[in-house]
């Protein structure tokens, strides 16, 4: 009895751990309130609720709003601000009685999940990096004493400032005037399993350097490539490569297992005179093509497949935030709750195409269509596919088992299909059926079947049998890990269930 016993816990937590693995990529929203002309905090949670958001990033730990998101569902990030790192390192006391009576009051029925300690602080003109390894610690210590160490997670944020180099992704390296802060706490967070914090804005660096950076390229709308000269991996947007760069920054210091959370990104909808590319347009469509590209699961190109938690900045604009004029103009919405532009959270619109077998385009031309080239080699093709249905950013659900356009259960069709898909998404232009001299251009529609090849026209439809799986086009990952690995979990869960505890 007592072996069956210690087996069926050993069992429950490789399936927990395998249920952790499977957990998809999210996005969530910031929750900032430096205004004087917002809803209050019922309202706010009421608007997340209709829009069906589940994750919020709030900067305290206001009652308030505490209490405005108990028993939602909505999981919570709460911080410890900059202005109380001092009192929570020096006193283990300041920290219980926080605890005590701003958090477990309202804990679990908000369902608080993260909690920042300390927001960009080398940014800060003073020294303050010096006090958040002693207040996470402190709060790590309070969190023991109630049993919570395992539910919280503990981390702190940082702006991309923190890297001294972040192109080429590969070079990636932070900055060694942080040395002293940043060891201790990677180490923190290696052995916590907590996450990377970042707030990444391509949308900065494309404001401060046009010259170098392409609006399309900051906005995920780029045809053009660029090329990671040490790894030959191919970047189509600006936040994968800076991911990337943070990525590559935690393995040059043997950082290997650290995930990275992305917690703040967004655009403006409205800047001053010079910031021409903080409009309602930019901004709807790098949030579009952003939530799109979580959702497919797709990770970067130094990590396909790896899961990533990305916050939007912000749910509200926010009047009194110092600063260009952007800088009160992040908001999804108007402090009246309505839009500042149409944003669809599920990803599902941000892609205009038709399913029609026969058409004309809307120009009068006749369509094309991108397929594989049957002289490709195997190998080109494979990493051609795994690029269109991974940074490429191509849905290709429809090429999973059981799905419309699965059979034939090759390559070249599978490819083809990708490819199409990329290609029509991309203008149907020259370039986006390269694909390294495997894509070719054709004019006699390849759809067979059930099996529909877009072209660029109206509406996408995606057939209705699919699910929300990853977008990798090979059946030999689950859950963005090769199934080999899931089969050993299963295996090994159902061998650890004895007669008696089955």
């Amino acid at each position: 009895m007592g072996s069956g016993f210690f087996r069926l816990i050993i069992a429950t937590s490789l399936l927990l751990t395998l249920l952790d693995v499977c957990r998809g990529s999210t996005i969530g929203i910031c929750y900032g309130r430096n205004a004087d002309d917002l809803p209050t905090p019922d309202k706010a949670a009421q608007l997340v609720q209709l829009h069906n958001i589940k994750y919020v990033r709030i900067y305290d730990s206001n009652i308030q709003v505490l209490k405005a998101f108990a028993n939602t569902g909505v999981e919570l990030m709460i911080g410890v601000p900059n202005s109380d790192l001092l009192a929570f390192s020096q006193f283990q006391s300041n920290v219980d009685t926080w605890l005590k009576n701003s958090i477990l009051p309202y804990y679990p029925a908000t369902k608080i999940t993260y909690i920042t300690v300390g927001a960009e602080v080398t940014e800060s003109s003073s020294n303050i990096s010096a006090q958040v390894m002693p207040a996470m610690r402190n709060v790590l210590t309070a969190l023991k004493k109630v049993g919570l160490s395992k539910k919280i997670k503990l981390s702190s944020t940082h702006s991309l400032g923190v890297l001294s180099r972040s192109f080429p992704p590969s070079a990636g390296a932070f900055n060694s005037s942080h040395a002293s802060f940043l060891k201790p706490l990677l180490e923190f967070l290696a052995e916590n399993q907590s996450p990377f914090m970042v707030d990444i804005y391509p949308y900065y660096a494309y404001r401060d350097s046009p010259s170098n950076v392409t609006l399309d390229y900051a906005l995920f709308d780029a045809s053009s490539e660029v090329i990671d000269p040490n790894t030959g991996l191919v970047y189509t947007n600006m936040l994968d490569a800076q991911i990337d760069a943070i990525y590559y920054a935690l393995m040059a210091l043997n950082f290997k297992t650290i995930k990275v959370m992305i917690t703040e990104t967004g655009w403006p909808s409205k800047g001053s005179p010079k910031e021409t590319a903080a409009t309602p347009d930019n901004a709807q469509t790098y949030n579009t093509n952003l939530i799109r590209h979580v959702i497919n699961d797709t990770g970067t190109p130094a990590k396909p497949g790896e899961r990533l938690d990305v916050y939007i900045f912000s749910l509200f604009n926010e009047n009194r935030k110092p600063g260009l004029e952007s800088e009160r103009n992040w908001g999804l919405f108007y402090p009246d709750q309505t839009s500042v532009y149409n944003l669809d959270f599920t990803g599902k619109s941000s892609v205009d195409m038709i399913t029609e077998t026969n058409v004309t385009s809307s120009n009068g031309t006749t369509p094309t269509w991108c397929i594989a080239s049957s002289k490709a080699s195997e190998l080109d093709l494979q990493n051609a596919l795994d690029w269109a249905c991974g940074p490429g950013n191509v849905d290709c659900r429809a090429i999973q088992p059981s799905q419309p356009c699965f059979e034939p259960d090759n390559t070249v069709s599978h490819a083809s299909y990708a490819f199409n898909n990329y290609y029509q998404q991309n203008g149907a232009t020259e370039i986006a059926c390269s694909f390294g001299g495997t894509g070719i251009k054709v004019d006699k529609n390849p759809s067979y079947d059930n099996c529909i090849y877009m072209t660029t026209g109206s509406n996408k439809t995606v057939p209705s049998n699919t699910t929300a799986i990853s977008s990798t086009s090979s059946s030999s990952t689950m859950c963005g890990v090769p199934v080999w690995i899931v089969s050993c979990f299963l295996v090994t869960f159902m061998s650890l269930l004895s007669p008696e505890t089955r």
